[in-house]
């Protein structure tokens, strides 16, 4: 397939290409082994040279792009200077298209995962507001915003073992201050209460930028608390969107103010309900202990509250459930 793929390149060969680029990302798709033998054998020149042909032909360009995709899943390192200029370009100049917009978005975040220097060189290539635009303009399609939050949020991590110090905490802020992340993500979920998928990476992007004392309040003052409260209520049969909630909650009660606020909603019962009724989960009962954690702390009122609703026995309970994980004791 590789061969066939570097000779239609070469050849510019414009009809062959999208059967080879079909052909080999189905390939990429079935297990590492595959991807990184792909790799190995000069598969990203040549899936980028396709990228460059397509530049003028939108079926080609989504197909190479969505190769592109396959190709770096795990592989981070393949990716070059001209392959972040053309994932960039292409994200500009097709931003009108959600298809491309979405391919595109899904090989800048595996391009980004465990990688740092991609991750800053896309931030330093203006990456954010293009995911940030892409969120406020094809609010209505579920995938491309569920990807592109995804791809804000590998902005924030610091998971690359090769460097000592990320950007992480710089890039978060830079989504919140420049590129008013959190309103966007905020009104993104807004319209997407019945998507349990959307909502989770959402909610938990929301929990990777609340960093700062007053971004945990811009959360509040922006609707943002409210609206996972009644989320929490409202999608309790929904493991992932409960624990990435509780998990939001926990990040923004790192704010004192907003303890209060997140008590006075009457998020400790909903908390201790959760708890309770996926006692079998053991990220549930962590993340639903560690958010109960951070309301109590420095705040002996809200412990009272806490222990009225039953916090200390649910909290007890799942320690009784799950015996042997270390997070949730």
């Amino acid at each position: 397939t590789l061969e066939s793929l570097a000779r239609a390149v070469a050849e510019q060969d414009v009809a062959q290409l999208p059967q080879q680029l079909l052909s080999l990302a189905a390939q990429c798709k079935e297990q590492l082994a595959f991807r990184c033998l792909a790799g190995r054998n000069g598969a990203y020149p040549a899936v980028l040279s396709a990228c460059q042909l397509a530049a003028g032909d939108r079926e080609l360009l989504l197909q190479a792009l969505s190769t592109l995709a396959a190709l770096l899943d795990g592989q981070p390192d393949l990716l070059d200077a001209a392959g972040q200029e053309l994932l960039l370009r292409s994200l500009r100049e097709r931003r009108e298209d959600a298809e491309v917009t979405l391919a595109g978005i899904r090989c800048v975040r595996h391009a980004c995962l465990k990688h740092e220097h991609n991750r800053q060189a896309f931030v330093k290539g203006g990456i954010l507001p293009v995911l940030t635009g892409a969120i406020t303009q094809h609010g209505s399609a579920a995938e491309l915003v569920r990807m592109a939050a995804s791809a804000l949020r590998v902005m924030t991590f610091d998971d690359d073992i090769r460097v000592p110090f990320g950007h992480a905490h710089d890039h978060a802020k830079m989504i919140v201050l420049e590129n008013d992340g959190l309103r966007v993500l905020i009104e993104a979920a807004k319209a997407f209460r019945d998507n349990s998928a959307v909502l989770s990476e959402l909610c938990a992007t929301l929990s990777r930028l609340s960093v700062r004392n007053e971004f945990c309040q811009d959360i509040v003052d922006l609707g943002g608390l409210n609206f996972m409260v009644t989320l929490l209520a409202d999608c309790m049969e929904h493991p992932d969107v409960v624990k990435q909630v509780l998990s939001a909650i926990r990040a923004v009660a790192g704010n004192d103010d907003v303890k209060d606020a997140i008590v006075d909603a009457g998020a400790t019962e909903l908390i201790v309900l959760a708890i309770s009724h996926h006692l079998g989960n053991p990220q549930i009962c962590e993340q639903g202990c560690a958010a109960l954690c951070m309301l109590a702390l420095r705040k002996p009122e809200n412990c009272s509250v806490i222990m009225e609703g039953g916090g200390a026995l649910a909290a007890l309970q799942a320690m009784k459930a799950h015996p042997r994980e270390v997070a949730v004791q």
